[in-house]
């Protein structure tokens, strides 16, 4: 990835598959905001225990520094779930400002108009953009665990196709930063899940200590998704970001202990 900073705000952009003068596209880190304590300094996400009026001036600078303005952008209410929305210029402005506004129940959002800024939030949980260059469509999702188990990244590619008729060899995936297999040691129910959707653990799950120790490839879990819908693998890009290991440059809930503040990955159609 390729770390960007502009008005005292760092962001990372993928470096191949969105190097594209039709679209904007971009990561947070938690550098050049107001916030303090454990929401320091970028915190974008209301939904934290943040001063609200902080996390606003926060989004201001997050638009200026990034040439978007604040009323072009959408953002979800994101509940670990398969939601997809369609979204329309009538959706501007969407939870921008406030987050009693923004889509309900939303994980992902896909569009073809331009100057729509479709934007996720996540501190582990892993963002990722689409593009279609072709058709000129674009798409963002958040998949934490529950979300890459329910198949939120394939759903979305399968969105893509069936609203704008998308090709899955045009279409570019990135994979953002979140935590990684180095650190997301899961449960006996995210085990389980595997199991039940996969079939197996072996590459989606890291183990240690004769399987006492069981670690979740997010990043592994994604891309085998996309593969499987017929996205080639050159066209799907990994930040390697882990956001735990990262925590002086992203937000991490379990570096946090749960209290913790959100980055963001923003993609737009010029």
């Amino acid at each position: 990835m390729v770390l960007q900073e502009k008005k005292d705000i760092r962001f990372y952009n993928f470096e191949k598959c969105f190097n594209d003068d039709r679209i904007k596209h971009f990561i947070t880190t938690r550098h050049g905001g107001v916030s303090e304590g454990a929401f320091e300094s970028l915190n974008i996400g209301y939904g934290t225990d943040d001063f609200s009026l902080s996390v606003l001036e926060n989004r201001h600078r997050l638009a200026t520094a990034v040439e978007i303005p604040i009323d072009y952008f959408v953002m979800c209410n994101q509940v670990h779930g398969i939601h997809i929305e369609v979204v329309t210029r009538t959706h501007r402005g969407k939870g921008a400002l406030y987050k009693e506004n923004s889509l309900l129940a939303t994980d992902a959002m896909i569009t073809n108009e331009p100057d729509i800024c479709l934007f996720v939030m996540g501190a582990d949980c892993v963002p990722i953009l689409f593009y279609d260059p072709v058709k000129n469509v674009i798409g963002a999702a958040h998949a934490g665990w529950r979300g890459t188990l329910k198949r939120i990244a394939a759903e979305t590619v399968h969105k893509m196709q069936q609203t704008y008729g998308c090709d899955l060899a045009d279409i570019r995936a990135g994979i953002g930063p979140s935590i990684g297999k180095c650190c997301y040691n899961v449960g006996r129910e995210v085990i389980d899940e595997v199991l039940r959707v996969f079939g197996t653990t072996d590459n989606f799950m890291h183990f240690e200590n004769q399987q006492s120790a069981a670690y979740f490839d997010l990043w592994y879990t994604n891309k085998y998704q996309l593969l499987e819908t017929g996205i080639k693998e050159e066209n799907i890009e990994i930040a390697g970001l882990c956001t735990q290991c990262h925590s002086d440059d992203f937000f991490s809930s379990r570096a946090g202990n749960g209290n913790t503040g959100r980055f963001g990955a923003g993609i737009m159609l010029l």
